[in-house]
């Protein structure tokens, strides 16, 4: 007990004394440079805020004419050292103490806003001019590093102010990519523990999902004074080629479109690296919903993702919906080939796809999906009959969506057509032998089949579609009938937008039947007083006696 009080009675007299004043000092000779070590006692998060800041600025105004001298070598163990060698070695030394408590106050929770603020101001300023005029990449690697592994929540403002402030720039962006390539190959080892490599793979995406890609037609700001320009360590095509670079410059300073052409690559290997992690199933449906807008528009080889949206595609439920979007993007604009993607569309189809967050984005796809007019007939009647019969399972939203996908459906492959109206069917013996009678009421389709070849589609036909024109919502009766006499016309009707109909609900529906003028108002009215609660005709070859 005795240490403690004399101990908190020294911080006490240290913290009482004019901390200005040791600044001065420290700025006016060299003799008082021993105030650095009392100044870098403040800079820890557990500080007073207006304590912290009064030894942030004495300590960035000496630091910030010295950075240029500070050698980056070690003192030599010979004892006839330069002093004047000695004496930068360990400035170096308490300069690199500086950056090491200023990112811990950055990092800490409990840090105030403001402090976080003034503190990530200060680093970027070293990272900008603390070599040569050139970006240190250094300072902001341990920077990144500093903010993957801390205990930060997903709602900090160090993140929010680092996107808004910094992530503008294009070198930032570039060294952002590098350091989150480098941290992902750190996390691929079986080292770490699962709750902590869980833990910075999330820092890690929210770190990549707030650096906007480069656009190009931005017009290109550089943090650091000499921009982006090749590095020593990277054998590239760019630096052995003198064009690449603005002659206008005496540092290789690259031009526009080879910045760009570079962007694109650093966002590729810091994407597809981070892709190669065993990602958390939350974060991997999130990358999944995005990936398509996000990503595979600015990689510089989209097909490079190949691997991962198959495996992806080929789980099923909710995450082969969610990879739908880019692996049809790979397809019809990079040119994969993937033999069994209608086979598994065709598995996508169950009732539970009426329920998905993403069922909007899908019935679109799936609309687009079956375009081609070269689809077989026997795959685009297994879609259809298999659609139809989803209606028996699906909410009047659904039953709108599903009426406007087979009308499509129709209208695009004529030889299906005969599904309208099939009243014949050819049975087999043994359909035969346990249907009695035979053809009324046999329905060959194979509706559990995952195979669209064996579903037995083309011996079906579309009665459930019928049924809409009884349905109990009036919105789909009306649908359902209206497209009926689309498909009776001799002329070809025009395609429905999926899309007008994809995102509905209940809510719209009722939202809509509010908008409608009603001509006639239903009232319980008979021309003659009903004898009976059904009448005969409404149950054929039923007779009710009393």
């Amino acid at each position: 007990l005795p240490k403690k009080k004399k101990k908190q009675k020294k911080d006490d007299d240290i913290a009482l004394l004019d901390l200005a004043v040791l600044g001065e000092e420290l700025l006016t000779s060299r003799l008082h440079v021993n105030n650095l070590v009392v100044l870098l006692e403040f800079i820890s998060p557990k500080s007073q805020p207006h304590y912290l800041l009064e030894s942030l600025l004495s300590l960035q105004s000496f630091f910030t004419p010295l950075r240029s001298q500070l050698s980056r070598s070690k003192c030599s163990s010979s004892a006839d050292s330069d002093p004047e060698t000695v004496y930068r070695t360990w400035l170096r030394s308490k300069f690199d103490e500086f950056v090491r408590c200023l990112i811990g106050v950055a990092v800490s929770s409990e840090s105030l806003d403001d402090i976080k603020e003034v503190v990530l101001g200060t680093i970027m300023d070293f990272v900008k001019e603390g070599n040569a005029g050139k970006f240190h990449s250094n300072i902001y690697h341990k920077l990144l590093i500093a903010m993957v592994h801390s205990a930060l929540g997903n709602g900090d403002a160090l993140l929010d102010l680092l996107a808004s402030k910094y992530f503008t720039y294009v070198d930032v962006r570039y060294f952002t990519y590098i350091s989150l390539e480098k941290l992902t190959r750190t996390l691929e080892g079986k080292g770490k523990s699962s709750f902590h490599k869980e833990h910075c793979i999330r820092k890690i995406y929210q770190l990549l999902s707030n650096v906007p890609p480069l656009d190009l037609e931005e017009n290109i700001k550089t943090w650091s004074a000499l921009g982006l320009f090749s590095s020593k360590d990277e054998n590239t095509d760019l630096e052995n080629d003198p064009s690449n670079y603005d002659k206008s410059s005496t540092d290789k300073v690259l031009l526009p479109k080879k910045i760009i052409k570079k962007m694109k690559l650093k966002f590729s290997k810091a994407w597809i690296s981070f892709l190669r992690l065993e990602l958390p199933v939350d974060v991997y449906k999130e990358v999944l919903a995005t990936l398509h807008e996000a990503v595979i528009p600015y990689l510089s080889n989209p097909t490079v993702l190949c691997d991962f949206l198959t495996q992806s595609y080929d789980i099923g439920g909710v995450v082969s919906v969610m990879a739908l979007s880019s692996l049809f993007i790979l397809m019809t604009e990079n040119g994969l080939e993937y033999p069994n993607f209608y086979t598994k569309l065709y598995g996508l189809l169950e009732p539970s796809i009426f329920l998905a967050k993403h069922r909007s984005r899908f019935f679109q796809l799936l609309d687009s999906c079956l375009k081609s007019p070269l689809l077989p007939a026997y795959l685009a009647a297994a879609f259809c009959k298999k659609l139809s019969r989803l209606v028996l399972f699906a909410p009047p939203s659904g039953a709108l969506v599903i009426t406007a996908l087979v009308h499509n459906l129709l209208q695009r492959h004529p030889s299906i057509y005969f599904l309208v109206h099939q009243e014949e069917i050819n049975l087999d013996s043994s359909v035969k032998s346990n249907s009695g009678n035979g053809i009324r009421g046999v329905d060959l389709f194979r509706y559990e089949e995952d195979d669209p070849k064996k579903s037995n589609a083309m011996r079906s036909s579309l009665w459930e579609m019928d049924t809409l024109r009884h349905h109990y919502c009036p919105a789909v009766s009306r649908f359902a009938i209206s497209l009926e006499n689309d498909l009776s016309s001799k002329s070809k009707a025009a395609e429905v937008a999926v899309k007008d109909f994809s995102s509905g609900s209940y809510a719209t529906i009722f939202n809509d039947e509010m908008r409608r003028r009603v001509k006639q108002v239903p009232l319980a009215f008979y021309n003659e007083m009903p004898s009976a609660l059904f009448s005969e005709s409404d149950f054929p070859g039923w007779k009710f006696e009393f």
